[in-house]
């Protein structure tokens, strides 16, 4: 039997990452992987493919609409090849893939596939080509999360379906419905609207985002009418039902009167939930709840001393980059250092277009917190660089301390605003004053002067620019 100072089960952003940093400390590592390639969720049915259809989609909507105002002519009709769009990509997700495979061979860390779970705390049993079982000192647990669905759905995964059948089906739909406005609902509904489909969006809560500072819901659901997107807000669904290629939804509206949705596709988005399921949890004596959600310490360690859980598996954002930073510690607390996450800067992207991007306090939050805040925004169109690219929607918005002038929160909608947020994350790391920022000299003319501006106006209500 090998015996490993840690195995780690789940191969996504949190696992993957775990184990560099696990072999990087020194450690004799193994990662349990139950599906053929490694890279979780994220890699395979998540982050990579869906960026990769989004920027596919988006190339097409400017061929259409956009180039000939740029002076771009294109004689004869611009197509869509969409099954060469699923197939690279396809092959976007098989390099990335084979990425985490180098990686892996790279650190010497031993790749295990097959379905782990625990025969008690320290060892787990992996059913493969082969069974087999190792000794781990220590497990960290990074199994991630699954598509949730409501009770009265059935997902058939054909025309039913979840985000992972929607990142490659065989043809465009022409009315795609799509049960949530959250991130993954509204990347997906702007893919297919952008090639043509009919999208409607039935969300139950009053505003889209909702968990995103309210002025990013607005400006968001204001430029995707504009691209045609229909939204039904404050919409309760009943019941799902298809024949054929047909698909009905029934909701109830904030009239409470029934009505109802008829389309050839239902995307089912309304979150996800922690898989944890066949992992025999009990056999270690590892508690989790009704959902499936594992407890964990400070530590990332759960009742069991030597298991840890990270990731999609423990409460928080079920958010790739959440779950790497935590492999990362919970490797470096087994070596015995001292690591530390500031839960408040994990960064939240959609990756729609325009970008949304926030960390920190939303305006929401520090209302109800009774935290008195100055606020500052600025409007991406007052930019040269947005005018030149054409990319006038968004603001940027920055939320600091009334007093001390602290930055507490900074939310972003616009172009490449999932690469400005880094700025504000760097920012609030270091405790910076919305004064630090205006006072910091930014490129021109680049998207990020938005960030200066919107910092001046929190400062002093004195940005240059409007």
């Amino acid at each position: 039997m090998s015996t490993y100072d840690v195995a780690i089960i789940g191969s996504g952003p949190g696992g993957y990452v775990a184990a560099i940093r696990c072999a990087q400390l020194g450690m004799k590592t193994a990662i349990i992987e139950k599906y053929n390639t490694l890279g979780g969720t994220c890699l395979n049915v998540g982050c990579i493919p869906s960026k990769a259809l989004l920027d596919s989609s988006h190339h097409y909507e400017d061929a259409i609409k956009h180039f000939e105002e740029h002076g771009i002519e294109i004689p004869g009709e611009v197509k869509i090849n969409f099954k060469k769009m699923i197939e690279r990509k396809a092959s976007v997700v098989e390099q990335t893939t084979k990425g985490i495979d180098f990686l892996m061979n790279k650190n010497k860390i031993d790749v295990f596939t097959g379905m782990g779970s625990f025969k008690d705390a320290t060892h787990i049993e992996i059913k493969g080509e082969k069974t087999q079982t190792i000794e781990a000192k220590n497990t960290i647990i990074a199994t991630g999360s699954k598509p949730s669905s409501l009770p009265f759905i059935k997902v058939d995964k054909e025309r039913v379906i979840t985000s992972t059948e929607a990142l490659s089906l065989s043809e465009i739909p022409k009315h795609m419905i799509v049960i949530g406005g959250g991130v993954i609902g509204l990347e997906l509904g702007q893919v297919y609207r952008r090639l043509g489909a009919e999208v409607s969006v039935v969300e139950y809560m009053d505003r889209i985002i909702p968990t995103m500072d309210g002025a990013q819901s607005k400006e968001l659901m204001k430029v995707m009418k504009k691209q045609g997107v229909k939204f039904f807000l404050s919409h309760k669904v009943s019941a799902v039902d298809r024949k054929g290629t047909k698909v009905t939804v029934k909701a109830t509206d904030k009239k409470g009167e029934e009505v109802s949705f008829e389309g050839d596709y239902c995307l089912v988005s309304v979150g996800r939930r922690a898989y944890t399921d066949g992992l025999n949890l009990d056999k270690a004596g590892v508690k989790a709840n009704e959902r499936g959600q594992i407890a964990v310490n400070d530590h990332l360690q759960t009742n069991v001393s030597n298991i840890y859980a990270i990731g999609d598996v423990i409460r928080g954002a079920m958010l790739a980059h959440k779950a790497e930073e935590e492999g990362v510690m919970a490797a470096e607390i087994l070596a015995g250092q001292k690591p530390h996450i500031d839960y408040n800067l994990i960064p939240g992207v959609v990756y729609t277009w325009p970008e949304v991007a926030s960390v920190g306090k939303t305006e929401e939050q520090l209302k109800e917190a009774g935290v008195s805040f100055k606020s500052g925004q600025f409007p991406m169109r007052a930019l040269g660089r947005s005018r030149a690219s054409g990319d006038t929607d968004g603001f940027v918005k920055i939320l600091s301390d009334a007093g001390t002038d602290e930055i507490l929160g900074v939310h972003m909608v616009g172009a490449r605003v999932a690469d400005l947020i880094s700025e504000a994350v760097t920012a609030m790391e270091f405790r910076a004053s919305a004064e630090d920022l205006a006072r910091m000299s930014h490129a021109h003319p680049t998207y990020a002067e938005a960030v200066k501006e919107a910092a001046l106006a929190a400062t002093e209500n004195r940005p240059l620019h409007i």
